[in-house]
């Protein structure tokens, strides 16, 4: 309301359309009507008033909390803020708690997983495909879903996560009902997708979580990738991409914004963790991929030349070796500890060893700070070379932007379109470089960590 400049409520305009009921959610939805001046939806200058649509959700909490876990600054997690009043302490502390699923071993399974063997949860996290995708979407949304199944193989579970289509026949079941977690399709012409969660604020345990993929998200991977990946795939060398290369786009961008409902924020400093010019060994990053995390902002492989010779495999973001530490660090099932506290410490020796053991691990954050190796959109640990090379290649793509736009009947719309992202591309690279002058890196550690902060 205040962000809309909203004024007064309109009762004689105001109504509750419709309330639905489910096991464990009520939705309700209602017509409101405010006066406006206008300053925060324009059509409320005409008008004096403004009219919504909206939604409110009330979900019920388990009687029984999950087990917190404590986060931990050195390894992103979402989370939620709470203030510990301690007899014992003499001042407040203040705590935050990791936003996660539930997942644990069945009973019986118990005494196998503290064995290392790889068990299935008691309860799996499961993914609906909204009936309204298009057809030929769906099996790469599910790929994106189920990519995941190998992290958290490094948390001690075997198919902890399934990617399904919803069963259109089953009426039982709605898309409003707060226990199916769902992928939705939105036709809309914004460029864009998100990864939200809902949790329980006494525990952190993530009740449910929808995502949203606009159609328009495909604009913008065809235009990141033709920008970014057309001198190294021929097949990014059109307006129109086959349906493969913009199926594994879209299973990309899912296994990205899945990450976020799992809990995992975006890592801007995973990319600096791999030096430039292995992005041109052909073996070393087919193998390990271009960055660390496919929570980072690393889109492409641009450093690679087309010399190289480097195919797909190593130009996608794909879940990588920070994604899988994250999901054994949150996911973990840990018996036998008192309470969060004691399992606090448990995990901060494990992450500090781990950190230690391979700094490539580093959570660099969400870019937003002076880190230079924290940047969004950005490759590899020198900004200088890695900007050099993706410059040699933006060259490429200046040279056969207009072969490569053409479509029968354009008024050259989209080379106009296509120029612009070249420019964005461009100052993309320059800032890069910029933000390694007068800024400096921040490492955060345990005090029981070796090395500096700053």
């Amino acid at each position: 309301k205040s962000t809309k400049k909203l004024n007064s409520l309109a009762d004689d305009r105001s109504f509750i359309e419709k309330i639905s009921c489910y096991p464990i959610n009520t939705e309700i939805k209602t017509t409101k009507t405010y006066a406006s001046a206008g300053l925060g939806i324009p059509a409320g200058a005409l008008t004096g008033a403004v009219t919504l649509r909206l939604n409110t959700s009330f979900i019920l909490l388990p009687k029984v909390p999950m087990r917190k876990r404590i986060a931990d600054e050195r390894v992103g997690y979402f989370n939620n803020k709470y203030i510990l009043f301690d007899d014992d302490y003499q001042r407040t502390q203040t705590k935050y708690l990791v936003q996660r699923y539930r997942l644990e071993p069945k009973q019986e399974d118990i005494a196998k997983y503290k064995k290392g063997i790889l068990v299935e949860p008691k309860k799996p996290i499961v993914y609906y495909i909204d009936p309204a995708t298009p057809k030929k979407w769906r099996p790469y949304l599910i790929q994106g879903i189920n990519d995941w199944q190998k992290a958290f193989e490094q948390a001690g579970f075997k198919n902890a996560i399934i990617g399904k289509e919803w069963p259109v026949a089953d009426t039982t079941m709605s898309l409003e009902d707060a226990r199916f977690s769902v992928i939705r399709y939105y036709a809309s012409e914004t460029p864009n997708a998100y990864g939200p969660r809902i949790s329980d604020p006494r525990s952190g345990e993530i009740m449910e979580s929808h995502v949203g993929w606009y159609h328009n998200v495909m604009k913008l991977v065809h235009n990141w990738y033709m920008i970014q990946a057309g001198p190294l795939d021929k097949r990014a060398q059109k307006m129109q991409f086959d349906d493969e290369l913009m199926g594994q786009l879209i299973r990309f961008v899912s296994s990205h914004e899945l990450g976020h409902t799992l809990g995992l924020r975006h890592n801007m400093g995973a990319s600096s963790q791999t030096p430039v010019e292995k992005l041109r060994d052909k073996r070393w990053v087919e193998k390990n991929g271009h960055t660390v995390s496919i929570m980072d902002y690393a889109r492409f492989n641009y450093v690679a030349q087309p010399e190289d010779n480097i195919s797909p495999k190593g130009i996608y973001a794909r879940i990588g070796a920070y994604d899988k530490w994250a999901i054994n660090w949150g996911y973990r099932y840990f018996d036998g500890q008192k309470d969060e506290y004691a399992e606090e410490k448990l995990l901060d020796k494990m992450t500090t060893d781990t950190l230690t053991n391979n700094p490539r691990l580093w959570f660099g954050g969400e870019g937003k700070d002076e880190d230079p190796r924290s940047q969004s959109e950005d490759l590899g640990d020198d900004a200088i070379v890695a900007s050099d090379y993706g410059i040699k290649n933006l060259k490429r793509v200046v040279a056969n932007l207009k072969q490569w736009t053409y479509e029968p009947g354009d008024q050259y719309n989209n080379l106009a379109e296509l120029h612009k992202e070249v420019v964005k591309q461009y100052s993309r690279y320059l800032y890069h470089v910029m933000k390694n002058i007068g800024n400096r890196y921040v490492t955060t550690r345990s005090v029981d960590e070796k090395g500096v902060v700053y």
